[in-house]
């Protein structure tokens, strides 16, 4: 053996040779792209966007898509799976990029731009070096232009969670490319967003460049969840999951607005959490221990990633509710009290409109519960808002932003 070979394997009882639990995992995790015949309830979804991005099959322009849907509702994945399949089915030498970003992630004109330009270029192919850091926005977009320029005839771009970005510029610029002159490469944009008043509030310079077309994800019944998590089933190891493991975390994850992120989360925690306790199989004890976590990680997830407004707004809520012995407000109290919030914190405070709408989006994204009352002919009908979890809860994740933590020292 050389001193540069591997040596070789041994068995050390430290480590199991095989995992009891899970067969292939991956099948499981969350930016997991499934064949096709493994997505289930998207054939309407997957054949209208296919329709839209027709044009780079055949070299021209593809048609800018709005999608809309709740979490877990297969956008990011619908999205991912039929630019792949556009790409494979190219006409004539037609050559099609793709790339996907996480405006979570790259939420800055520049960074989306630079991962842009880093994630589509093949400097084998171009001679073009991408820096991840280092330059302007303006040259990262000269650079991305070239890129684009010599390697294909039409791009699309996925933007995931499009209004998590500080700037909807990119999307005005890359929707504008081809007609000012930029590049002779079609670009066409998927947009994707759990909020469907994104758009209302694009600049309307931004709007008239991206001429979108809309599509809206339904949420998955219990019965596709079933499916969907059937589909899964190899990522354990034969004979693992009891009978009652599959249509339990279905149901859970139909009580929670059809998420079938959830779904497969609950799934994944259950085997994680039979295998940790040394369990043989994975039982129904262990899926309820896994909704329970998931589901804070869920929560977890929307709130951190809130804006700011956003989470002055639950913030609000929240103080009425550890501070009541009600558990749901009117909007004009909840309202009275973000205006307290926002003074304190030197904040921009929102019209009662705007505020209003996030407390919308907040419903919709499932954090909290909106109910209209009726005062009868003198009182009117008015809107009650409850948060769906614990105040005490919802007060800590807020406070993990250290923005908001200077209002816990109120």
């Amino acid at each position: 053996m050389t001193p540069d070979s591997p040596p070789d394997s041994v068995d050390d009882p430290l480590f199991e040779s095989g995992h009891r639990i899970f067969a292939n995992k991956d099948l499981l995790k969350i930016g997991h792209v499934p064949d096709a015949e493994r997505i289930v309830g998207r054939d309407e979804e997957i054949s209208k966007l296919a329709k839209r991005l027709n044009g780079a099959v055949h070299g021209y322009s593809p048609e800018n898509v709005m999608i809309y849907g709740k979490t877990g509702t297969g956008k990011s994945l619908v999205s991912k799976h039929v630019c792949q399949r556009a790409r494979n089915a190219a006409q004539d030498g037609v050559e099609i990029g793709t790339a996907y970003i996480d405006c979570a992630e790259d939420n800055t004109e520049t960074q989306a731009v630079s991962s842009l330009a880093a994630k589509l270029n093949d400097e084998s192919t171009t001679g073009i070096s991408v820096p991840h850091t280092g330059l302007s926005t303006s040259k990262y977009y000269k650079l991305l232009w070239k890129t684009l320029d010599a390697q294909f005839d039409s791009v699309i771009i996925i933007l995931d969670e499009i209004d998590l970005m500080n700037d909807d510029s990119v999307l005005m610029k890359l929707s504008r490319a081809e007609e000012a002159g930029k590049i002779d490469c079609s670009v066409g944009v998927i947009a994707i967003s759990n909020k469907i008043q994104y758009v209302d509030n694009v600049n309307e310079r931004v709007k008239s460049s991206f001429q979108h077309k809309e599509l809206f994800f339904k949420p998955y019944d219990a019965n596709q969840l079933r499916e969907i998590m059937f589909n899964r089933e190899d990522a354990f190891q034969d004979g693992v999951l009891s009978d009652d493991v599959i249509p339990l975390s279905a149901a859970f994850a139909a009580q929670e607005h059809g998420d079938a992120r959830k779904a497969i989360d609950i799934l994944r925690h259950a085997g994680e959490v039979a295998y940790e306790s040394g369990a043989e199989q994975v039982m129904e004890e262990h899926v309820r221990q896994a909704q329970q976590h998931a589901e804070k990680d869920r929560f977890r997830e929307l709130v951190n990633g809130a804006p700011t407004q956003a989470k002055a707004a639950l913030l609000a809520l929240t103080e009425l509710s550890v501070n009541s012995d009600d558990d749901a407000f009117l909007t004009s109290r909840v309202y009275d009290q973000y205006e307290r919030i926002c003074n304190h914190l030197d904040m921009d405070i929102l019209s009662v409109r705007r505020f209003r709408d996030i407390l919308k989006e907040q419903a919709f994204l499932g954090v909290v519960e909106i109910e209209k009352i009726n005062k009868g002919s003198a009182g009117g009908i008015h809107l009650q808002n409850r948060l769906i979890e614990d105040p005490q809860v919802v007060r800590e994740t807020i406070f993990e932003d250290n923005r908001m933590q200077d209002w816990s020292r109120e």
